[in-house]
């Protein structure tokens, strides 16, 4: 027996009830009455009939009534489809087409014919029938939007894991590179017995055993979240302390470093030593990059300037801005990415994504502003 044969028949008039529950009974229905609402509602809560077909006017609550309760109940959690039909007299077909601005599927007269009584059946049926099409496609996308999410997840996380085993293979290959010439030159060296080789070949070994330790910690930083210890603190102090660190960096980049910060900034809740890595980082790569555009000890003329300003309201702005060799349009869209390292083959490429994820994990952000042969300005705001 399918859903849609079960009908209840709600009308406080025994005769119609019994008429009309034979005619319903003939087309094959199976039919419950109630000679309330009161008692529809309850039997509609123990059968569930797809169908109620109920008068309007009655004792206590009213057709109308019942159908706003059984609407409800149809779309509480745990509900189902239904379909109310509305029996009135002639003189009431203004309370029937309230009935169906309630969402009734239709409505019939007194007395009932069997022609209306067989057309609002069909479009009860119909209508469900349409719900149960509806409801099953829409959860047919929902079972292949969860799919095609998960088969993208999964190429997006291959895509990724072959993006950073290219990227690290590229890292490690320059190491190798680096370590192949020093080997050479310690070989040439002890062949030739020449120091001066020795010397250039125990230089470079040292450059690269610190390229790989560098590399080892920036990787193990990106990859374990980051626990910031934030207490409230003076954020001038880590530039300053960037500042103070990179002085002789500057005078072998040719590069006037510069800080300029306010005299007792209000304290800001931030981890000093995550924002210090994270400015050592930024201020390094500027040096780096006014070396690139040319600048050097007998060429000075580069500057980069640290600056740190409070912000309306709280928080703090840390500016990194330098006038080297400034970011082409595609290093821009790469700055960030696991990996790409505006140095070339001197960066390990990690740099800037850590400096991010902890810029991040402080609800702060970082932009940039670069034009190629003119500069570039690193801005990174903390907030409150």
């Amino acid at each position: 027996m399918s859903e849609t044969q079960r009908i209840l028949l709600v009308d406080d008039e025994d005769g119609i009830r019994k008429v009309l529950g034979l005619t319903l009974a003939d087309r094959g229905f199976t039919v419950s009455t109630a000679e309330n609402a009161e008692k529809a509602l309850a039997l509609f809560h123990e059968l569930k009939p797809p169908i109620v077909i109920t008068d309007i006017k009655m004792p206590g609550m009213d057709g109308l009534e019942l159908l706003k309760a059984l609407k409800a109940a149809a779309q509480s959690p745990g509900g189902h489809d239904t379909e109310v039909i509305l029996i009135t007299g002639h003189g009431d077909i203004d309370l029937a087409i309230q009935g169906i601005k309630l969402d009734a599927t239709d409505f019939v007269t007194k007395p009932i014919s069997d022609d209306a009584l067989d057309i609002a059946l069909k479009r009860a049926s119909e209508r469900l029938d349409m719900r149960r099409a509806i409801r099953e496609h829409t959860q047919e996308l929902e079972r292949l939007v969860e799919q095609k999410t998960r088969e993208l997840l999964a190429a997006e996380r291959l895509a990724a894991v072959g993006q950073t085993v290219a990227g690290l293979s590229h890292a490690i290959k320059n190491l190798a590179s680096g370590l192949e010439g020093s080997i050479f030159l310690f070989g040439k060296g002890l062949e030739l017995d020449r120091r001066a080789y020795l010397e250039q070949g125990w230089e470079m070994l040292q450059a690269n055993v610190e390229k790989i330790k560098n590399l080892s910690l920036e990787m193990l930083r990106y990859a374990r979240p980051e626990a910031l210890k934030p207490v409230p603190c003076d954020p001038a102090q880590p530039a300053r302390e960037v500042v103070e660190l990179l002085q002789h960096k500057a005078k072998a980049a040719g590069a006037e470093l510069t800080l300029a910060a306010p005299a007792d900034m209000a304290l800001v809740r931030l981890d000093a030593e995550a924002l210090h890595r994270c400015l050592m980082n930024l201020v390094g790569n500027a040096l780096d990059a006014c070396q690139a555009a040319g600048f050097g000890p007998d060429t000075p003329g580069g500057r980069v300037a640290l600056t740190v300003a409070p912000r309306p309201g709280g928080g703090v702005l840390y500016s990194v801005a330098d006038n080297g060799c400034g970011l082409d349009e595609e290093a821009k869209s790469r700055l960030f990415t696991v990996f790409f390292s505006t140095k070339g083959e001197g960066g390990s490429g990690l740099g800037l994504m850590t400096t991010k994820k902890i810029v991040e994990e402080h609800g702060g952000s970082i932009a940039v502003a670069s034009q190629q042969g003119s500069g570039t300005t690193f801005n990174i705001i903390i907030p409150g």
